[in-house]
C-alpha cells in the first residue's frame, strides 16, 4: 500500500523554526507497508519531507521507532497545536520516517493477538524488533539510494535503534536515544497482566494517564500537559486497536516481547546491545522527571560508550518520559535538531 498527500502548515506552527524554514512550508506525506521479518506480517511506515525536495543525503534522512506500548504514528506525528515532531524535522529539511512495529499502531497484528493472551508466548521481542527496524532502514536506503542514515528511538525503541546501530554501524550516520533504556533497579514501570506472561497485555486510558504522571507531584503535574493534549493522543492511539476499542472499557493491546526481555535480560544485568560497538556520534536525551527510564540509566550507560567519536547527554527540565507531548516539548525538538544539524567533528 502506498499513499501520497501534500500538507500545508500554517504560519503559527513555524514559530521558532531555524534553517530558513518557510512559515507556509508544504510537506509531502507518504505511507507504505514493508514486509516484516516474520512471514505474513507488515510494518507500517510513514514518510514526510518538504514538498518538491528529493535530495537529502545520509545527514538529512532519519528513521524513528517507538517504545514498548504505544505506536510511533500517534506520538511522533501527533499534530499538537498543529505541529508534530515529524513535521518539525521535515520543515528543517529532513526526510523523516516513522514505523509501527508488528502488533502496534497501523501495522498488522499477529494471529496470536486475536486469541486469549495466555494462549501464546510473548510477541515481538527486542531481537525481532531490531530485525524489523532493519527491514525499514533497508527500505529507506534503497528508496533514496543511500548507504547510511540517522536512527532514533524512544524508550524501548532506544534498545532497538542502538541494537541495530551496534551491529550495522556502516548504515548509521548518527544515533539519537530519547529516554534511553538500560539496566533496571527495581520494578518495571509497564503494566503487566497478573499470572502468566502471555502474548500481549491490555492498557486502559486510565492506566496510560496514571503511568504518564507517576513519580511527579500534583504541583509538578499542574499545567504539564496542555489542555486537550492527553485526550488527543489517547483518542488517536486507542483507535488504532480495532479489537481493544470495542471492549468495555476500551483498551490498547500491546505485545509482551519487551516485558519478557526486561525481566530476563535488563533486570538480570544483561543488556541486549553492546555500547562499546557504537562507533558513530550519539545523543542521549531525556527529561528530569522520567520515571520509566530514570536518569540513573543514562548516567550508567554514558561512560560505556567508549568508541563513539562524539557523545552527548542532555537532560531537560520539567518533563517526564513523555516530554514529546508536554509543554516543554520544543526543548526536546530543538536539542535533537541541534545535534543532528551540527557539523561533524573531525
Amino acid at each position: 500500500m502506498r499513499m501520497t498527500m501534500t500538507l500545508a502548515l500554517a504560519a503559527g506552527m513555524a514559530v521558532g523554526l531555524a534553517g530558513g524554514a518557510s512559515a507556509q512550508s508544504k510537506l509531502t506525506m507518504r505511507e507504505a507497508m514493508v514486509p516484516a521479518a516474520e512471514p505474513g506480517q507488515q510494518i507500517y511506515v510513514r514518510n514526510k519531507h518538504l514538498a518538491g525536495k528529493h535530495d537529502f543525503g545520509p545527514a538529512h534522512t532519519l528513521v524513528f521507532v517507538h517504545g514498548a506500548t504505544y505506536p510511533a504514528s500517534t506520538a511522533f506525528d501527533l499534530p499538537l497545536a498543529g505541529l508534530s515532531w515529524m513535521d518539525y524535522l521535515a520543515m528543517h529539511g529532513y526526510d523523516v520516517y516513522l514505523l509501527d512495529l508488528p502488533g502496534y499502531g497501523r501495522s498488522t497484528r499477529p494471529a496470536a493477538m486475536d486469541a486469549p493472551a495466555d494462549a501464546n508466548p510473548p510477541l515481538e521481542t527486542t531481537d525481532q524488533a531490531v530485525a524489523d527496524y532493519g527491514r525499514v532502514v533497508d527500505y529507506v536506503l534503497a528508496k533514496r539510494k543511500l548507504t547510511s542514515l540517522d536512527v532514533m528511538g524512544w524508550s524501548w525503541g532506544t534498545a532497538i535503534a542502538a541494537g541495530y546501530a551496534s551491529t550495522h554501524a556502516d548504515k548509521v550516520h548518527r544515533l539519537v536515544l530519547y529516554a534511553p533504556l538500560w539496566l533496571l533497579h527495581g520494578a518495571v514501570a509497564l503494566k503487566v497482566d497478573a499470572g502468566k506472561l502471555g502474548a500481549y497485555r491490555r492498557v486502559s486510558r486510565a492506566d496510560a494517564e496514571k503511568r504518564w504522571l507517576t513519580g511527579i507531584t500534583p504541583e509538578q503535574a499542574q499545567g504539564l500537559i496542555p489542555p486537550g493534549w492527553f485526550a488527543q493522543w489517547a483518542d488517536a492511539t486507542f483507535a488504532t486497536d480495532k479489537v481493544g476499542a470495542h471492549q468495555n472499557p476500551p483498551v490498547l493491546r500491546a505485545p509482551n516481547g519487551v516485558i519478557e526481555d526486561i525481566q530476563r535480560d535488563w533486570m538480570a544485568g544483561k543488556p541486549t546491545w553492546d555500547p562499546a560497538k557504537i562507533t558513530m556520534p550519539i545523543l542521549m536525551i531525556q527529561a528530569e522527571w522520567d520515571h520509566d527510564t530514570p536518569p540513573y540509566m543514562s548516567q550508567t550507560l554514558f561512560p560505556l560508550l567508549t568508541n563513539a567519536p562524539w557523545k552527548q547527554y542532555t537532560m531537560l527540565g520539567q518533563g517526564t518520559h513523555t516530554i514529546i507531548m508536554e509543554k516543554n516539548r520544543l526543548q526536546l525538538f530543538e536539542a535533537v535538531q541541534a545535534f543532528l544539524d551540527a557539523p561533524a567533528i573531525r
